[in-house]
């Protein structure tokens, strides 16, 4: 059982030495049995066909004389010095006569008449040609070719191991040919982010007119670092960059360039950009530079120090850019607070370039996009989809989509429906339905209060988010959820909007206590998440009554290499914990008043999820209407409270 609230929160290059060597392959032990079971069998085959060829019976002359004076004979066929001899009876025999003498001269000596030898037809076949020499060359050759093949295998391993060991430095970047339409990326291709793509226009245009920027003494940026929440395009936003300036596009990384082997990843930095710079004008592209880049000094990473030596290098290599070189480095990190302060510094990394999450007409921008190729159906309102997606990023609407469209075609339909695209927004935020959970009629009366009671808290509180759906129907870990969404985008949350939704996450577990007199493992993720929101009111927003406007917060002290490290003492946590005990107990108060006051809407709200199963905005809120409670609209929401603050500070 769970309370969910989604809020806005903060190709391989070609190398003139060739395309670096695959890992792995057959071992040499393999090429080794391989070879021998090749010449094994080559013997066998080569003994057979001898075996054949030598099955008829080989007689001395003097007895095929005496055969042809008895008149058994039939004929004889002369091949040089082999004769096949075939008899009256069907047998066939063979035998051998003198070279460079004739067979009848040499039957007349052993006492054969004329008339004898009249009776036997004598055929005479010179041998000659290719197949002549193989058959008698092959048991010579054979041998020396076997021996040969067999040193040739060996070689090549030799040979593959020390190329390996020459390009083992070399760079795995992946390379994306500008004229390539298939991989090309535009900026049309990427949507919102539109301050970003504003600020990386000059990278295009520098790429495209160098001559501008360097007549007036200016220098563009060296290098450019994408920072963002994890998946909001900052890769893809790299590769439209690369595609609107026409240039090469290398990509690699941070983890490829680590390996266990010291100066492995010093080497392949040089080489990298060593690639870059002889495809200038080009972008060279580093995925999660935090891998490489982190403070030094820190012993973070096993105290590895090819990690180090590798960040080292390519400081050293943004630092050797001369100002007319046409190589531009972008970087991307959703970690930037651990990243070492060298990298940086202007001159480096010094243009910053951040990715915020979407907002509403910025989803409904990317849900556009990720719709092309997708049949939609007439009733689907890609507009509706973006105002319940709040918080969502371009990766999770890209799967929202996807998701859609694999529904649709499970039930065999050939449009994406809207009913596909709400049922694939739960999907992605909360896991599939388990269907084959079924709750005993005992546990499904409990979950129901319990979701019951976090929708009924935050359709009486003020400043917490209106109810969208109510449900007992489980998924992933959650036996329910009640999904609660904002009216309008905002960008800060206010002291009193974070105490509402504590409460609101409280009211399940005061439900279940007040209902059945206790309480089950349901609410531990809404107590997680309850705990969460008032410690970051105290140690990170300053929004304590007690402790006045203070930060305590010390989760960025492991980027500068002393974890656990406090800046404050046991009696200051010990009256943080106090403060987060209290905050805590105010917000069940409140919604046990709720929740008190209340008390028939909630059997309401509970009653119909035990029937229903899912209740959706429209039949909750007329449930809200028939027992005197206002839904909330947005012309009723609240003026901006003047104690908000921004909680992407």
């Amino acid at each position: 059982m769970d309370i969910f609230n989604k809020k806005q929160e903060d190709g391989v290059p070609r190398r003139e030495g060739g395309a670096p060597q695959k890992e792995g392959g057959p071992s040499l032990f393999n090429n080794v049995v391989g070879t021998l079971l090749i010449f094994v069998l080559i013997i066998f085959l080569y003994s057979y066909i001898i075996e054949r060829q030598s099955k008829a019976e080989i007689i001395p002359f003097s007895v095929l004389a005496q055969d042809v004076q008895k008149g058994t004979v039939a004929s004889i066929t002369v091949k040089g010095e082999d004769l096949e001899i075939a008899y009256t009876d069907g047998t066939k025999k063979e035998s051998k006569k003198e070279v460079n003498t004739a067979i009848t001269d040499t039957l007349v000596n052993y006492g054969t008449t004329p008339e004898q030898l009249s009776t036997v037809r004598i055929d005479i076949k010179n041998p000659s040609g290719a197949g002549y020499w193989l058959l008698n060359l092959a048991p010579i050759f054979i041998p020396i070719l076997l021996v040969v093949f067999i040193v040739w295998v060996f070689s090549r391993q030799v040979r593959g191991a020390g190329m390996q060991a020459f390009t083992f430095g070399q760079s795995k970047a992946r390379f994306i040919d500008p004229n390539d339409k298939t991989q090309r990326v535009l900026f049309g291709d990427v949507a919102g982010v539109k301050e970003a793509k504003e600020e990386l226009r000059e990278i295009v245009d520098f790429l495209k007119q160098p001559k501008k920027f360097l007549d007036i003494g200016a220098r563009i940026p060296k290098g450019v670092l994408l920072m963002g929440a994890p998946g909001t395009g900052k890769t893809l936003l790299a590769r439209a960059v690369a595609g609107e300036a026409g240039v090469p596009f290398f990509s690699i990384s941070g983890s490829e360039f680590v390996e266990m082997f010291v100066g492995v990843g010093a080497s392949r930095v040089r080489d990298l950009f060593k690639m870059a710079k002889r495809a200038a004008p080009a972008i060279m592209f580093i995925d999660e530079i935090d891998a490489v880049g982190r403070v030094r000094g820190t012993g973070v990473g096993g105290g590895n120090d090819e990690r180090e030596q590798t960040l080292n290098q390519i400081l050293v290599e943004m630092d050797g850019f001369e100002p007319t070189e046409k190589v531009i480095v972008m970087a991307a990190s959703n970690r930037p607070d651990v990243l070492d302060p060298a990298l940086l510094r202007p001159g480096r990394f010094d243009r910053r370039v951040v990715l915020d999450l979407p907002d509403r007409e910025d989803r409904e921008a990317i849900l556009k996009i990720h719709a092309r190729k997708k049949p939609l159906a007439e009733d689907v309102n890609i507009k509706i989809v973006a105002e319940r997606t709040p918080g969502f990023s371009g990766a999770d609407l890209y799967s929202l989509m996807n998701e859609g469209a694999i529904l649709a075609a499970r039930e065999n339909r050939k449009k994406v429906s809207q009913f596909d695209l709400i049922r694939s927004i739960e999907k992605v935020m909360l896991g599939p339905e388990r269907k084959s959970h079924l709750l005993s009629k005992k546990e499904k009366e409990i979950t129901a209060y319990h979701e019951a009671g976090h929708a009924l808290v935050a359709s009486v509180l003020p400043h917490a988010d209106p109810v969208h759906k109510v449900t007992i129907i489980s998924r992933a870990h959650a036996g329910g959820y009640t999904l609660k969404l904002p009216l309008e985008e905002r960008r800060l949350q206010s002291r009193k909007e974070f105490l509402d939704d504590i409460a609101v996450a409280m009211g399940g577990y005061v439900a279940e206590v007040m209902l059945f007199d206790d309480v089950t493992t349901g609410p531990s993720n809404d107590l997680a998440v309850a705990t969460g929101l008032a410690r970051s009111m105290v140690i990170r927003y300053g929004m304590s009554e007690h402790l006045g406007p203070m930060a305590f917060d010390d989760s960025g002290k492991f980027s500068r290499g002393i974890p656990g490290e406090r800046e404050y003492s046991e009696e200051m946590s010990s009256q943080i914990d106090k403060e987060i005990s209290k905050i805590l107990n105010d917000a069940k108060h409140v919604a046990e008043k709720v929740i008190t006051k209340h008390r028939g809407v909630l059997d309401a709200i509970a009653g119909k999820l035990i029937s229903v199963e899912t209740l959706e905005r429209k039949e909750f809120e007329e449930l809200l209407v028939l027992h005197g409670i206002e839904p909330k609209r947005l012309e009723d929401e609240i003026k901006p409270d003047p104690t908000a603050v921004s909680v992407g500070t």
